[in-house]
C-alpha cells in the first residue's frame, strides 16, 4: 500500500501526539477512503451528464432557495404553536 504524508496543525498535532493509543493512520486512511469512494461515485453519476456548469449553478440556486422556503416556513410555523410562558 502507498504511503501518504499529513501536515496538521500544531494544536491538532499536540492532541494526536498525546494520545499514541489511537490508530490514527487507520483513521485518516479511512476518512481518505471514504471521501474518495464518494468522489468517484459522483463522477460515475455525472460523467454522461449534459449539464454545463451554468446549469449546474442555477439548479443549485433553486435548490437551496427551496430548502432555505422550507425551513423558514417550518421555523415561523413552530414559532406560532408556542405557548406564551410569560
Amino acid at each position: 500500500m502507498p504511503n501518504m504524508t499529513l501536515s496538521l496543525p500544531e494544536d491538532v498535532y499536540k492532541i494526536v501526539k498525546a494520545h499514541n493509543e489511537v490508530r490514527w493512520s487507520e483513521i485518516a486512511r479511512r476518512a481518505i477512503e471514504d471521501y474518495a469512494k464518494k468522489i468517484a461515485l459522483l463522477n460515475a453519476i455525472t460523467q454522461d451528464s449534459e449539464l454545463t456548469r451554468d446549469d449546474i449553478i442555477a439548479l443549485d440556486h433553486k435548490v437551496k432557495a427551496g430548502i432555505q422556503k422550507h425551513y423558514k416556513n417550518k421555523s415561523s410555523q413552530s414559532a406560532e404553536r408556542k405557548p406564551d410562558l410569560s
